[in-house]
């Protein structure tokens, strides 16, 4: 394979997202002897730090620092990948909700093949990309060829593919910010809201039961809360749960809510969409309860149980709760 691999680089207050990490594992999925090379525009103040902390990992490194891509504005952005990026090049970028705004327009502009949402690489045949992507809500996995002849533009699933800890990198950082030149946008960045804090910093909890769809109504939410007492954890939810004013705004995990990096994460009845997905950071140990054995969340759990979560959580407090005063017993 001769296609050169770019790494779109998410980052925030001069840190990389941990989706640089995933972003490298799916480049060597690609090709094993991949030397893949992270992309990080932003502001001056914070590119420096970013590529500095990217070069432990990434063999080489290009930085675009330009005053107006302080805020990541999709349409400044693929200006500025256009003019770095060569033809036929391969470009993964994080399938969030500025990747699903930056990405089709860019393979569009750079006359590449696109495919959004992947969850598994096969490697490549020839000419095509082998990848796995979920249809109908995550019903059926779907194995897709993509030709990337003249390059593609691929976004991947926050937490399908994990970190891997290799021999340390010393890469280098070229700056390409001259060859980006002005740039002009018709959008423009208004305000940043920052959502609630609440009762409970779920930002800040290493154990988190987490609660979706599945747990069907309001009062059964107590059966989260139970386990998570048993546990010192706390509860969180996705989206439908705080949609349907079970749980506060401040309880929710994903691109719309919080994001957290929990050590130990149990997702309970909920089906792992992307959005999801993407509030999860720093690679936690996931243990995914579902009764639909074909829920996606099953496909980046550490530990995936078949069974109802309204009949299991309460059994697992029983255990948890047995198991703590079993521990503390006098001898």
């Amino acid at each position: 394979m001769t296609a050169r691999i770019f790494a779109y680089i998410v980052h925030k207050g001069g840190l990389a997202d941990d989706s640089a990490g995933e972003l490298l594992a799916a480049a060597k999925k690609i090709d094993p002897a991949a030397q893949p090379t992270g992309v990080v525009i932003g502001s001056d103040a914070e590119v420096d730090k970013v590529c500095t902390g990217l070069c432990a990992s990434y063999p080489e490194v290009w930085k675009t620092a330009n005053d107006t891509l302080a805020y990541p504005n999709a349409e400044l952005i693929r200006k500025a990948l256009m003019k770095v990026i060569p033809q036929g090049s391969i470009v993964l970028v994080p399938h969030n909700h500025f990747g699903i705004d930056l990405a089709p327009g860019l393979s569009v502009r750079l006359n590449a093949a696109f495919v959004s949402d992947v969850m598994g690489i096969d490697g490549v045949d020839g000419t095509f990309l082998k990848v796995v992507r979920q249809e109908f809500g995550g019903q059926v996995s779907t194995h897709v060829r993509c030709d990337i002849s003249s390059g593609a533009v691929v976004t991947l699933r926050p937490g399908s593919f994990k970190a891997v800890e290799g021999a340390p990198a010393s890469g280098r950082v070229v700056d390409k910010s001259a060859q980006v030149g002005t740039l002009t946008a018709r959008r423009r960045y208004v305000e940043t809201i920052t959502a609630e804090t609440g009762d409970v910093d779920i930002t800040k909890e290493p154990v988190l039961v987490s609660v979706g769809r599945g747990i069907q109504e309001k009062d059964n939410i107590a059966i989260a809360e139970e386990l998570a007492a048993a546990m010192g954890a706390a509860v969180s939810c996705s989206r439908p749960v705080v949609d349907a004013k079970w749980l506060p705004k401040s309880r929710q995990v994903g691109s719309s809510g919080q994001t957290v990096k929990p050590k130990i994460y149990l997702a309970c009845g909920m089906s792992g969409s992307f959005q999801h997905l993407a509030g999860l950071k720093g690679n936690p140990f996931i243990v995914a309860i579902n009764k639909n054995p074909k829920a996606p969340i099953f496909q980046v759990a550490d530990v995936g149980i078949i069974a109802d979560i309204l009949e299991f959580l309460p059994e697992l407090s029983n255990k948890v709760v047995k198991e703590a005063k079993g521990a503390i017993a006098p001898r």
